[in-house]
């Protein structure tokens, strides 16, 4: 890990430009300069979320953390233990006492109402949207992990809120980490500066294997005492109301990079894919485990997209983006092995910071990345319908798949597999 001083060094030397060529912008809520102390507050205590402080309080060693909420009281515990565990410098400034843990489907409230100024976000993404909103609501600077959403109603709710978080100039920071990468920030550089020239095609790939959740669980099946609604917390990725399918929760970062080149979002698509390895069986949900989409942009530019999860060591793997334009071709895949000098994990948190005090450039990547997250849930419903699906019918659907009620013990009935020309996207 850095040390404090080339964490603090790093973001005036960023690639994408210098000091003094920032516009500064400063929040409306910052708290002052310097090394004054900021409090964050985290909901989403899972591996994702303690990652998220570790890095936060690696690149910014003037923020503290107070307050920690979960749905799961043993993985707030557990979170809690591996970063009192960390180095000592860091472990400090985990400062979460007792009254401080919060527990329940209702517990981002209290996070909320706790006096942090930062809210670090990372829940699993369905209920991304009503916590996002709240915090806007609080009027609180937010690091949000992607994807926004799962469904398209869900995500417009995101997209109001992001609208008056840029009205409050609160400071929005998306855990879409591309976007804090040197290599990245050079290569969006030399596109600006027209290095590349007009963007031809783009190619977005994460071809990798699964994730599953369920690895802990005794024999890989639910304790009986879980209710669907707790089973489907603890299983949450094999669950497209939860997690939104692997083109929404981790391909999301190759199709944003994408967008974000080009400066804008797909209007249509049309995309295909299935579950040709997933068994159908309760604990591997009803997600696919391949998609492919054809997407088009305004311009009638197209981007080609692939994602799939196969297991096993010797499948073909790419995670990366290929941007091709009529001078010069940005290909990420060069990145493959590669030892980044610089951790983008990290420097995400030292641009929010800096960005929250005015000592940086203002951020606000709420509409950007929620763009991003309806492009990829118009992948997957078109994949899981066979129809081509345009922009303006996702912003027109009445799709919302989130449950009314929040219980452990709820029932949440399961859709079976999207079989295209049978399900029906409304």
């Amino acid at each position: 890990m850095p040390n404090d001083d080339f964490s603090r060094r790093s973001f005036l030397t960023s690639a994408m430009t210098g000091a003094a060529a920032f516009t500064i912008v400063k929040p409306e809520l910052v708290r002052g300069a310097g090394n004054e102390k900021l409090k964050a507050g985290l909901i989403g205590a899972g591996g994702r979320g303690t990652q998220a402080v570790q890095n936060i309080l690696t690149g910014c060693d003037n923020v503290e953390l107070v307050a920690v909420a979960d749905v799961f009281e043993d993985r707030l515990e557990e979170s809690l233990r591996k970063l009192k565990a960390l180095d000592p410098k860091l472990a400090d400034r985990v400062k979460v006492d007792a009254e401080h843990h919060f527990v329940g489907f209702d517990a981002y409230k209290k996070v909320i109402e706790s006096g942090v100024d930062i809210v670090m976000l990372a829940t699993y993404p369905a209920y991304r949207p009503m916590h996002f909103e709240a915090a806007v609501e609080a009027k609180k600077h937010i690091f949000c992990e992607k994807p926004f959403g799962t469904d398209p109603v869900n995500l417009r709710r995101f997209m109001a809120a992001a609208k008056k978080s840029e009205e409050l100039k609160l400071t929005v920071k998306s855990g879409a980490q591309r976007r804090s990468q040197t290599w990245y920030l050079d290569q969006y550089q030399r596109m600006k500066d027209g290095q590349i020239g007009d963007i031809q095609a783009l190619y977005a790939y994460w071809e990798g294997t699964p994730v599953l959740n369920f690895n802990s669980f005794p024999n890989k099946k639910r304790d009986p005492k879980w209710g669907d609604m707790e089973y489907q917390n603890r299983n949450w990725y094999s669950y497209v109301w939860l997690s939104g399918d692997q083109v929404v929760e981790q391909h999301l970062h190759n199709i944003d990079t994408c967008n974000w080149f080009m400066g804008t979002h797909p209007v249509e698509v049309v995309a295909s894919g299935g579950a040709a390895w997933r068994p159908r069986e309760e604990e591997y949900g009803n997600i696919y485990d391949h998609l492919a989409a054809d997407f088009v942009y305004p311009n009638g530019v197209h981007m080609s997209s692939r994602c799939r999860q196969y297991p096993g060591s010797d499948m073909a793997q790419n995670v990366s983006e290929r941007i091709v334009g009529s001078k010069g071709v940005i290909d990420s895949a060069s990145l493959r092995g590669a030892r980044l000098p610089f951790d983008p994990y990290v420097q995400e948190h030292i641009d929010m910071v800096n960005s929250i005090l005015g000592k940086g450039k203002y951020l606000n990547e709420a509409m950007t990345v929620a763009e991003s997250t309806m492009t990829c849930l118009m992948a997957r419903e078109a994949a899981y319908s066979g129809r081509k699906v345009t922009w303006d019918m996702m912003m027109a659907s009445q799709q919302d798949l989130l449950p009314k009620t929040f219980d452990y013990k709820d029932k949440v009935p399961v859709p079976p597999l999207p079989v295209p020309g049978v399900y029906k996207f409304t």
